[in-house]
């Protein structure tokens, strides 16, 4: 699934074509995908011109002076920006037209999702897929000190507590492995017996782990490509990730894994305590 930094570089990479201009069409081929596409979303955007390309989470946010389209990628869905007439294949299920240039998503397994929240029902950040998310782990309030008070009651695995996304948002399963290794923090530590000190080194592996990985592009993640239909490279340097059995980066140990939840976690038994 694509996390935080794949929907960062999407969202990169869609503003400057996005921004400050009109759509001139929506075409739907199909009645939606996990949930059904808004019925009059051609009405709502036809002639409006985007505000700007925002993110929150996972969801992307296409905002104008009337309301946002929340787009989800789903499970292997993608964005690309291409010409108006480029014939559509097989999975491309919805297109946003501006002038010579659409906006097409694409989604193998149809988990993605197109929605619209108008600003007559508040503040998007009321929209019901949004209201319960945790702080962007990007911007200034998410610090250590948040961690550390908001996880005094969490008996979970950190790990665990990580995904749940009610803290912070966006720190999905790979990069809460490789966050964790890089703070040194074993995934099985109930969150409330971590110190203070040890959540300022795992805030600050969680903002250099994200923003590495929006550097290059992301993780090649099944059918995740970027906008300009390249695939990312961050999980040529990951450190734990889907290396089990192999030697560490750091100590030579033999990487492991465990379940969490329904989730796989890979760890070092020796750099991470």
């Amino acid at each position: 699934m694509p996390e935080l930094p794949e929907v960062e570089v999407t969202r990169r990479g869609v503003a400057p074509h996005l921004t400050g201009r009109v759509v001139t069409d929506v075409i739907a081929r199909r009645d939606g995908l996990r949930w059904p596409f808004p019925e009059n979303l051609k009405e709502l955007l036809l002639n409006q011109r985007v505000v700007a390309a925002g993110r929150r989470g996972k969801y992307l946010l296409l905002e104008f002076a009337h309301g946002t389209v929340l787009i989800h990628l789903g499970m292997s869905g993608h964005l690309r920006v291409l010409p108006s007439k480029t014939p559509a294949e097989k999975h491309d299920h919805i297109d946003i037209v501006i002038g010579e240039q659409s906006l097409r998503m694409t989604d193998p397994r149809r988990f993605g999702a197109v929605l619209w929240h108008s600003n007559e029902d508040g503040d998007v950040e009321n929209h019901l897929l949004l209201r319960q998310l945790g702080v962007e782990p990007l911007e200034s309030r998410f610090n250590a000190e948040l961690l550390y008070k908001l996880t005094r009651q969490r008996s979970a695995p950190i790990k665990q507590v990580l995904l749940a996304g009610d803290i912070v948002v966006g720190v999905g399963n790979i990069y809460a492995s490789e966050s964790l290794f890089r703070a040194g923090i074993n995934p099985k530590t109930a969150a409330k017996r971590i110190s203070l000190a040890r959540y300022v080194l795992l805030a600050q592996a969680i903002r250099e782990t994200l923003a590495a990985a929006i550097e290059k592009g992301g993780s090649t993640l099944k059918d995740f490509i970027g906008v300009d239909g390249q695939t990312g490279y961050f999980q040529q340097t990951y450190f734990v990730y889907d290396r089990t059995g192999e030697a560490c980066r750091v100590c030579g140990a033999a990487i492991r894994q465990l379940k969490q939840g329904q989730r796989t976690t890979f760890y070092c038994v020796n750099c991470q305590k």
